[in-house]
């Protein structure tokens, strides 16, 4: 049994780790290992916060239903010395829109998703204009709105209190980086880090993010997993959209509300996608080219748009599928990985938090299996196909 674990990476998916170890088995020496502390690039920071169960595969859909449990109980399930922790859950649900050739798959998904328990509604253009009288339906064909849980959330806010408390369960947090990884054979056996210090594990999980391809070099492991720059554009407008929901455009360009404002973006395209871009500069060009005018056909009123901030943030990106690795590798027996949940990380964390930890303790998942995630299918080159990537 491990009676050592390091962690490397404190944000949302090391930190659930380290939640549900500590909160598991209080035997276990956790030992979290973060280069920032202030998350100040973080992706669980820099992120738009938010969680859908619009999934069209089963694990990820019941991921993101125990996400939604998750966040709705953290006051009572983080609380800390009588303090309860607040993410400012708002379930205003997903709207994803279809046109006429997309009609088919959106149906599908939608299937998928009532079968599994998701409050999920499909409706046709007239029901669209309806609901949402500012929104423009003349090329629409349907649309899927998340009647309950789905929405949006401070991001930053779940880090600290998953952070705070595990630290209250006993785990350790070190503020410096991870320069090596010690291995014998099929085994790593100490974490070294800039601080000078050797961390001995009995298990060490990669939970880097968008640094996790450095780490896994260290135990001579190749991961397709890339640090991809996401530009994201908080906008004000006079337009008054009553009841606006995350919106995703047929396009692939989403905005939702943020207070009086509004939050969009959209992935480039994937020809000019390079990895490792600067977070310190964000593709203004892609929203003058792409998003705004999206944005102004699909709703009328965002002809008028004007950009207060902006930002950008990593995706762990898996190029193999978009779908995040979890679980061991076959060449190192008690490395488990954590990585390339390509921006859905935040909403998938608690699921891998409770399984990376079943794995841990007790040698297989105990109430969500994840081996669909492992890194057979990575091995094999066969990729999982998750038709709502966004």
């Amino acid at each position: 049994m491990a009676s050592q674990v390091v962690i490397v990476g404190g944000g949302v998916i090391g930190s659930s780790v380290a939640y549900f170890l500590r909160a598991s088995d209080p035997t276990v020496q956790v030992t979290v290992i973060e280069r920032d502390p202030t998350y100040a690039r973080s992706s669980s920071a820099l992120s738009a916060a938010s969680i859908r169960q619009q999934f069209s595969t089963p694990l990820s859909v019941r991921m993101s239903l125990f996400g939604i449990d998750f966040l709705r109980s953290i006051g009572e399930r983080l609380e800390v010395n009588g303090e309860r922790p607040s993410i400012d859950l708002h379930e205003g649900g997903y709207l994803f829109l279809a046109t006429p050739p997309g009609t088919a798959t959106l149906r599908e998904n939608h299937a998928l998703q009532r079968e599994l328990g998701a409050d999920i509604s499909l409706l046709d253009p007239a029901q669209l204009r309806a609901r949402f009288p500012w929104l423009n339906t003349e090329d629409l064909a349907a649309g899927a709105f998340g009647e309950s849980g789905e929405g949006w959330f401070d991001g930053y806010g779940l880090v600290q209190a998953l952070r705070r408390k595990a630290q209250s369960l006993g785990a350790r947090y070190v503020a410096t980086d991870v320069v090596g990884i010690a291995r014998e054979g099929r085994r790593a056996t100490a974490v070294h880090a800039a601080n000078g210090e050797t961390y001995a594990c009995d298990v060490v999980v990669n939970a880097a993010g968008a640094w996790s391809r450095a780490i896994a070099m260290m135990l001579g492991i190749d991961i397709p997993v890339y640090a991809r720059r996401r530009s994201i554009f908080n906008v004000s407008s006079p337009a008054k959209l009553d009841r606006a929901p995350l919106l995703i455009d047929p396009t692939g360009v989403y905005f939702r509300p943020e207070g009086r404002t509004y939050i969009c973006g959209t992935s480039p395209a994937a020809d000019n996608d390079p990895d490792d871009l600067p977070l310190d500069e964000v593709d203004h060009a892609l929203f003058d080219d792409v998003i705004w005018p999206t944005l102004a056909h699909r709703v009328p009123g965002f002809e008028a748009l004007r950009v207060e901030r902006c930002w950008s943030g990593y995706y762990e990106y898996n190029v193999l599928d978009q779908n995040a690795i979890i679980g061991h590798h076959p060449e190192v027996d008690n490395c488990i990985f954590a990585n390339g949940f390509s921006g859905h990380g935040l909403q998938q964390g608690p699921a891998t938090g409770r399984g990376v930890s079943e794995l841990i303790l007790r040698g297989r998942y105990e109430t969500l299996d994840l081996s669909p995630l492992d890194w057979t299918r990575v091995l094999e080159g066969r990729p999982i196909v998750e038709k709502n990537v966004v």
